[in-house]
């Protein structure tokens, strides 16, 4: 660093006063960089399968508390799906269920081909979920004090489509209550009859309620719940023939989607559409429960209809 003399007039007293010289040239930089770390990073990582987002108020749940709470979000009471196998452990009294035709699996008797063939698709469905072998689950258990036929369908296994195997099953079930005098309880959740049957899906349609027309003559009850979504042909058919049907808060059922009823009336659909409360309003559904409270109704509802058909009797 350099300095230069400054003289002052009137003044014999010379003053140094320091000057500023710039830094000598250098590659190097004034600061040194920030040493990379090579180590691995501190955040824990989080194991998956923890916890959930609602759909409706998007609001991440424990698992453990969604499980807990049948898979109803405690925030805003969104009814998420459920599993068959997890509905019927809600229902029924412990270790009184005994499965109908555990074993029955659909068969490509079609050879059906596309992006992938139904065979490909049942396999994968089959072993996605070790304990189902098609869509429906059906059995003979106990509602309270009422031994029931019931059939629960899970949209978990090809969206809940019907094909021969639903359709079998559930026929199956309806009769086996009709031999014993005992009521039936479906519950259905399903995006219509399965394609890649063909006419064989279409056809459990009608066997499915012609096996619920000799119920109805032995003056045996039949309880229909809907459950979010139930569309098209199981709609169409035995899921709306019910003594009683009842459903899930803001579960959709219809026929055809409101898009495809949209862009083929050309007209703009009411508010709430096809949900079950719009239903309700307009004379299709009886009742709207909610899923915790859908086993105490049950047997409320058994109470009454097994009393009236016994007196009848």
């Amino acid at each position: 660093m350099g300095s230069k003399v400054i003289k002052k007039k009137g003044m014999d007293v010379e003053q140094v006063e320091p000057g500023l010289t710039p830094p000598p040239a250098s590659s190097a930089p004034a600061f040194p960089k920030k040493p990379r770390l090579t180590g691995k990073s501190k955040k824990r990582d989080i194991p998956e399968g923890l916890w959930s987002k609602c759909p409706k108020c998007e609001e991440l749940i424990y698992d453990r508390e969604l499980d807990d709470n049948l898979k109803v979000c405690p925030k805003c009471d969104h009814h998420g799906a459920i599993g068959s196998r997890e509905r019927i452990h809600s229902l029924v009294e412990t270790c009184s269920f005994e499965e109908i035709d555990a074993n029955m699996e659909s068969v490509d008797v079609l050879k059906f081909t596309g992006v992938a063939s139904y065979a490909s698709k049942l396999a994968a469905y089959k072993k996605k979920s070790s304990l189902l072998k098609d869509a429906v689950v059906t059995g003979v258990g106990s509602i309270g004090a009422h031994r029931v036929a019931l059939g629960v369908m899970d949209f978990g296994f090809l969206g809940g489509s019907m094909g021969s195997v639903v359709g079998e099953k559930l026929t199956r079930l309806i009769e086996a209550g009709t031999d014993r005098g005992l009521p039936v309880v479906i519950f259905s959740t399903s995006g219509g009859a399965r394609m890649y049957e063909g006419m064989f899906s279409l056809m459990q349609m009608a066997k499915t309620c012609g096996a619920l027309a000799y119920h109805a003559r032995q003056r045996l009850p039949y309880i229909s719940v809907l459950v979010n979504p139930c569309y098209a042909g199981v709609m169409a058919s035995y899921a709306s023939v019910g003594d009683l049907i009842l459903a899930e808060p803001e579960a959709l059922i219809g026929f055809a989607g409101p898009r495809v009823i949209r862009d083929t009336t050309q007209a703009e659909l009411p508010e709430g559409f096809q949900t079950a409360e719009f239903l309700q309003k307009h004379g299709l559904i009886d009742a709207i429960i909610h899923r915790r409270d859908m086993k105490s109704k049950l047997v409320g509802y058994l109470d009454f209809m097994m009393t009236r058909r016994r007196s009848a009797g």
